[in-house]
């Protein structure tokens, strides 16, 4: 029985059994930034708090390049979305909604945004939308997009403005 159960704790906490400490079963900044990403080829670098809100709004339909804009969001519910509409456009999931609804209807917007539920459907619609627009945590970019920086901060800066609030764990 005392080796079953000393058997059970390599297994389960190696470092702990080694008179090693457990690391903290906390995320990383990196993890908790918010990546607003683009297109390889868009030539933005850089977007204001202001000037993304009006993009994510629909309320800006080109790039200066002159290329529609399509905007890719995850889907309801999901930590990614909530922390773009808490922190970006300022609004609850109903009044966004209701927001495009209505802008489709005056024709203040022309195009809701596409959904999907995965940050790899979203990296992976960006990288073959010349002008998408989307957002993943900052450790699902890879080489395939570009994350753009934010009031001139880049994800990895101690002053990044967009972060992903993390829900503690039991």
């Amino acid at each position: 029985m005392i080796v079953a159960i000393a058997v059970l704790l390599l297994e389960v906490s190696p470092g702990v059994a080694r008179g090693g400490v457990q690391p903290p079963a906390q995320a990383s900044a990196a993890e908790q930034n918010l990546a607003i990403i683009v297109n390889q080829s868009n030539t933005v670098n850089d977007i204001s708090l202001k000037e993304l809100r009006t993009v994510l709004l629909g309320e800006r339909s080109h790039w200066p390049n002159g290329r529609r804009i399509t905007l890719v969001m995850m889907d309801p519910g999901m930590a990614e979305r909530n922390a773009v509409l808490r922190d970006i456009c300022r609004m609850s999931e109903t009044e966004f909604s209701r927001h495009f609804l209505r802008g489709l209807f005056t024709g203040e917007v022309f195009v809701s945004p596409k959904t999907l539920s995965s940050p790899t459907g979203v990296r992976k619609f960006v990288f073959n939308v010349p002008g998408a627009i989307g957002y993943v945590r900052a450790t699902d970019v890879d080489g395939t997009v570009k994350a753009i920086k934010v009031n001139g901060h880049g994800v990895e800066d101690a002053d990044y403005p967009l972060h992903i609030e993390l829900k503690p764990s039991n």
